[in-house]
């Protein structure tokens, strides 16, 4: 089975995110990041993290991992 991306968390800027993919192994996430001046697109800035038994369970575990994601979400 294919990694499908069940969740993206992007940051104010639109220049970094935080995707959640599933797959036959559970739940993993990915710290993306894209540059304007690139036509390459999104870049993972790192190996997928994982698995994850759940997407709560994944997202807990970002949130502590990534900086930014937490005070985006507290701005939401």
């Amino acid at each position: 089975m294919s990694p499908v991306v069940i969740l993206s968390i992007n940051d104010a800027s639109g220049q970094r995110c935080v995707d959640f993919l599933k797959d036959g192994a559970g739940v993993f996430w990915s710290d993306c990041r894209r540059d304007p001046e690139d036509a390459h697109g999104w870049r993972r800035l790192d190996a997928p993290h994982g698995p994850y038994a759940d997407k709560p369970a994944a997202l807990d575990v970002a949130r502590g991992s990534v900086g930014w994601l937490a005070a985006e979400e507290a701005d939401r």
